[in-house]
């Protein structure tokens, strides 16, 4: 197995408070919010640190996006509800946070070929007039991974950062098996 480097591009988590929200009062009491209830169901709050952005809904659910590491992730959520606390004192404490996508890139440092790689790799999709990548989807561990000529790979779909690396790893020796790095 083979050792790649991966960088966290962006994780993104969700909670659900269990008890709704009215979005107006959030909107008024806290700085940082976008609020069109035309545009969008929820509204976004950004957060300078960690620098990310809530969707929070009027059904008590949040989705944090922005993160580069699952700590701050979990830590943005946790601030978000805390300052929603401050206007409904009846928000639960303890909810869970559930991580549902984590995005990665790396580099295999090698060009690819991926007319050739589309011909001779499984489970894969390439329609170079859509979209400049070739699309590479792996059961284990269940995430999909768009190769790039250049040998730039993003990693979509990982629940946890090991998952996400495997991925690439298991890309890579896979390329490599079939001689077309």
């Amino acid at each position: 197995m083979t050792d790649v480097d991966i960088k966290i591009e962006n994780i993104v988590s969700s909670a659900s408070i269990g008890k709704d929200i009215v979005l107006t009062d959030v909107a008024k009491a806290l700085e940082g919010v976008d609020f069109n209830r035309e545009q969008f169901p929820g509204l976004v709050f950004k957060l300078k640190d960690p620098k990310t952005a809530a969707l929070i809904f009027s059904s008590g659910k949040l989705v944090c996006t922005g993160a580069k590491s699952i700590e701050d992730s979990k830590l943005a959520i946790k601030k978000t509800v805390d300052l929603m606390r401050t206007i409904d004192a009846d928000i639960p404490t303890e909810f869970e946070i559930k991580i549902q996508n984590i995005v990665a890139s790396s580099n295999l440092n090698s060009t690819l070929n991926l007319e050739i790689v589309a011909l001779e790799l499984e489970d894969t999709e390439y329609e170079p007039e859509q979209f400049p990548g070739l699309v590479y989807r792996l059961s284990d561990p269940k995430v999909v991974l768009l190769l790039f000529g250049s040998g730039k790979v993003v990693c979509t779909g990982a629940k946890t950062r090991a998952d996400a690396k495997l991925g690439v790893e298991r890309a890579y020796d896979r390329l490599h098996e079939l001689d077309l790095l």
